[in-house]
């Protein structure tokens, strides 16, 4: 009974409340604690609390009074009238909700998560340990670009690329962007803490904070560093990867962490080498903006040069093999090749190549990483 009450609750804001950021976010978060609660106990049946999950299951009840304790007072004090019923969930609606996840983006999160599994383990992780860390780091880089574009939804009107967006665009409203990142946030830290382990749970949970409040919140339009710093929310994903093999962190983890980390500015840079007037516009200091396309070119290179030379140093420490050896010098000559080209050459359609090539730069690197691993 409590259970149908709880996602009446919540299908009555998101049908009659969906433009309220306070009402429609707070019911959100109070059905996602209350299914979490409701997964701990199911877990845990015949079974005794171990004492993190019982301190988990603790926290939570807190949590799930507080949040529905802020629904009652929020519902008392702003006595907020009804809105529109939302369109129905067809596909246009659905795709929208989607792209909140940025499912690429994610989709190489997830390639760098998993490859942290293999190398962790140096085997093939178990079929379920993969679905659950598959599923959480899914839910967990999902929400943090769902919460990230609620952030920017007034500055992403500004910029070509990013416009036609759901939420930049007013196809959904600010209160569902947020509602629906916090739960997808909410249920992968349940997800890693249930069915992985508790490292990888808060090692998630920190990544999504670095790039949610460090990154978008801070970063993004106080530094022209905001890409140096904030690249390491996406190098991240490999220690969770790791730790959800191994429940530890090693040295080899911290390598694949570095390699992520100097991976972003270039990658990133030449994106903005590409939009620079779009960042310009949205007030975004990018280095292009604040330093100029000269200097952004060298710095590109200049990464790139750290990043290729960390990955031909790791078969030399012995944490990879030969194999992984020849697939880095091949790819790193690939991607030095590009960057040389965007330092020698203007033009975007040079950056725009180094962009696109970048992306299958690391993406083949860890499937190497994983050949490797295994061989």
């Amino acid at each position: 009974m409590t259970l149908l009450l709880v996602v009446a609750l919540v299908r009555l804001t998101w049908r009659a409340y969906r433009t309220h950021r306070l009402l429609l976010p707070l019911s959100t978060l109070a059905g996602t604690l209350f299914f979490a609660q409701v997964l701990v106990g199911a877990f845990q049946v015949g079974r005794d609390f171990p004492p993190f999950l019982l301190a988990l299951h603790t926290a939570t009840s807190v949590a799930l009074l507080l949040s529905l304790g802020g629904l009652v007072v929020a519902s008392w004090l702003l006595r907020p009238s009804p809105t529109d019923a939302p369109p129905p969930l067809d596909g246009q609606r659905a795709r929208d909700f989607l792209t909140l996840t940025k499912p690429l983006v994610t989709a190489l999160l997830l390639v760098t998560t998993y490859a942290g599994m293999v190398v962790g383990a140096r085997a093939w992780p178990s079929l379920s340990l993969s679905f659950w860390t598959l599923l959480g780091g899914f839910l967990a880089a999902g929400g943090s670009s769902a919460l990230n574009q609620y952030i920017d939804r007034d500055l992403d009107t500004h910029m070509q690329r990013t416009a036609k967006r759901p939420l930049a665009a007013r196809r959904m409203t600010p209160a569902e962007g947020l509602a629906f990142g916090l739960a997808l946030s909410v249920l992968s830290f349940y997800i890693f803490a249930f069915f992985v382990n508790p490292l990888a749970a808060f090692l998630s949970l920190a990544g999504t904070v670095y790039y949610v409040v460090i990154y978008s919140l801070w970063l993004k339009k106080a530094t022209v560093q905001n890409i140096v710093i904030g690249g390491g929310a996406g190098a991240i994903p490999p220690l969770v990867g790791w730790a959800a093999a191994t429940g530890r962190l090693d040295v080899p983890a911290l390598f694949l962490f570095a390699i992520v980390f100097l991976w972003t500015p270039p990658h990133f840079w030449a994106l903005a080498l590409v939009r620079r007037k779009d960042y310009a516009r949205a007030g975004v200091p990018m280095l292009p903006v604040v330093r100029g396309e000269a200097e952004t070119r060298r710095q590109i290179f200049l990464y790139t040069l750290e990043l290729v030379g960390l990955t031909l140093l790791m078969p030399l420490v012995k944490l990879a093999g030969s194999v992984f050896l020849i697939s880095a010098l091949v790819l790193g000559a690939w991607l030095l090749h590009a960057a040389w080209r965007v330092l020698r050459r203007d033009g975007n359609r040079v950056a725009w190549k180094m962009y696109r090539y970048s992306s299958m730069y690391l993406l083949f690197l860890f499937m190497a990483l994983v050949i490797d691993a295994l061989v």
